[in-house]
């Protein structure tokens, strides 16, 4: 079965590009187009969509606060964010509104491909543009947050924080999948976050 990809961004010829892209590769299939926030949560509402492609400089409804309201909803599909905006307080906000991913229109076919499958899959992504400044910049946590991460573990994070899977840890790392399950809710556990996205985010923001 196809994954299902909702194009939203307002400018007609990128959105067109995107749907071209998405209609190249045999796993996947557009399930609608628009340039516009609430259309495109009515879309999702209406179900049928496995991924949205969110542009954030939207009309009427902002590209986060419509990727807030798809996130909340009870079965919600995975938001990627596409957009020209690359500044590090706009990966936070997207991320914290929902979105599973975060590339920028500057990627590659093969990168936006490649993030597409990641979130559908259940993983993370910021890109290689974004990830690669994200983990320059990150430190240990701090004392009382995570610190009592071990250096295994520490390794699975930068991983995560990058989008892979837990099968791709594993074969990274040189682990079995049992192991990184493991680790992976370790850390969870340690970071008192809920999931992979969150795990993400914390490690992000602790290179502040």
């Amino acid at each position: 079965m196809s994954t299902r990809v909702l194009i939203v961004d307002d400018h007609p010829l990128y959105r067109d590009a995107l749907a071209r892209l998405v209609e190249s590769l045999p796993d996947l299939e557009v399930a609608g187009l628009t340039g516009d926030g609430a259309e495109a949560v009515a879309r999702v509402e209406a179900g049928d969509v496995d991924v949205v492609l969110m542009d954030l400089n939207l009309p009427s409804l902002s590209g986060l606060d419509a990727t807030g309201r798809i996130a909340a909803l009870a079965e919600p599909p995975a938001v990627l964010v596409v957009t020209m905006v690359d500044d590090d307080d706009t990966v936070v906000a997207a991320m914290r509104a929902g979105a599973r991913g975060y590339v920028l229109k500057g990627a590659s076919s093969e990168e936006v491909a490649a993030a597409i499958r990641t979130v559908m899959a259940g993983g993370a992504v910021f890109g290689a543009g974004v990830a690669a400044r994200l983990l320059a910049q990150s430190r240990a946590p701090e004392p009382g947050d995570g610190a009592e991460l071990t250096a295994r573990e520490r390794e699975v994070l930068g991983l995560l924080a990058q989008g892979s899977t837990n099968k791709q840890i594993a074969f990274a790392l040189g682990l079995s999948l049992k192991t990184v399950q493991n680790y992976v809710s370790n850390i969870l556990g340690k970071l008192q976050v809920a999931d992979r996205t969150q795990a993400a985010l914390r490690a992000q923001q602790h290179r502040r």
